[in-house]
């Protein structure tokens, strides 16, 4: 059969070559299957097109809330050493993101955690950061936080335990399981269903791993007996963070921002009591007191202390409402 001295650009034409003899039945198929390809190709070029652009956006917006996640954790006050560990943590998980598309032998991505420390040292607000950072990093679906204690996962009879505790689970799934004293589940012994409570945490630690991370919290001393009674457990946790109580003056600066943000202030005597009372907590060393929730409590109690002192005055000026005065500072009796 005659070539021609182009392709043909179109069906009609592949038809009309082939009546004329200038192409042959084979030929004509060919460029049949052609034709057809660039059809499809020209159709997929705006879809594959927006579809660049929404993956473009959806990896912006992932950036973003994970910068997000890291500035809350930097504008936490004090706990230096804990946002350390957090870095440490992000900085693994990314390389090995990195190491699995390279296609390198990657380390599992095991995220349970221990959190040691007095009650008030931010435990809570970290875990709940590190679901925000897991999230954006694609470690976890969803990121939030399920909180949960011995009452929320303990029953009253023989299988009502791993009930409740695989609810809360369930609840959990796709973020954060954080268990605070968490040390009560195996305080009755063997006989205890605490024990049931622990053996479901760990099946599902195993069957959920791509969906759960665990996070078990609570006192530094009592956590510790916790992991030697039960030795299996630690191997579990690979990541350990231990919680430092505040300082007096780091104590100071949570107490100006709670302020600050309720849009309250200090008088100069206002904060040399405050000072006062909290100097004296943190020499007493007790694991109860010396923590952020102490200052909320105090600072809750002065503004109501305010608003007493000054409702019966018939006439009260924008810096009265503001100010909080050393009148106003009341250390509050077993404030935890």
């Amino acid at each position: 059969m005659a070539e021609a001295a182009r392709p043909p650009r179109t069906a009609d034409e592949v038809l009309d070559w082939l009546e004329q003899g200038k192409l042959s039945p084979a030929e004509a198929f060919e460029h049949f299957c052609t034709l057809d390809r660039d059809r499809r190709a020209a159709g997929l070029r705006p879809a594959a097109r927006e579809m660049t652009r929404e993956a473009a956006d959806a990896e912006e917006a992932r950036k973003l809330r994970l910068r997000q996640a890291m500035e809350e954790l930097d504008a936490l006050i004090g706990l230096e050493p804990v946002k350390e560990l957090v870095r440490e943590v992000q900085a693994f998980v990314e390389i090995q993101q990195r190491r699995s598309k390279a296609r390198l032998a990657t380390e599992p991505l095991a995220l349970h955690m221990i959190f040691k420390g007095n009650p008030g040292t931010g435990k809570t607000t970290v875990a709940r950061i590190f679901g925000k950072m897991f999230e954006a990093m694609g470690v976890l679906p969803r990121g939030h936080l399920v909180e949960c204690e011995r009452a929320d996962l303990v029953g009253e009879y023989i299988g009502h335990t791993a009930q409740k505790t695989r609810e809360q689970i369930r609840q959990a799934l796709g973020g954060i399981l954080f268990i605070d004293e968490a040390y009560s589940l195996a305080r009755g012994g063997e006989k205890d269903f605490g024990k049931e409570a622990i053996d479901t945490l760990v099946k599902a630690m195993e069957d959920k791993k791509d969906q759960l991370v665990l996070i078990l919290a609570g006192y530094r001393r009592e956590m510790e007996l916790f992991l030697q009674t039960n030795p299996g457990l630690r191997s579990r946790f690979p990541i350990h963070i231990d919680f430092p109580d505040y300082t007096t003056s780091q104590l100071l600066r949570i107490a100006d921002l709670m302020l600050s943000r309720r849009e309250y202030r200090l008088t100069d005597g206002a904060r040399r009591r405050l000072r006062d009372i909290l100097e004296q907590k943190v020499r007493a060393q007790d694991p109860n007191l010396g923590n952020a929730r102490m200052v909320r409590n105090i600072i809750e109690r002065a503004i109501r202390r305010q608003a007493v002192r000054l409702v019966r005055r018939a006439h009260v000026t924008r810096e009265d409402l503001v100010l909080i005065t050393e009148a106003d500072i009341e250390e509050v009796p077993g404030a935890r």
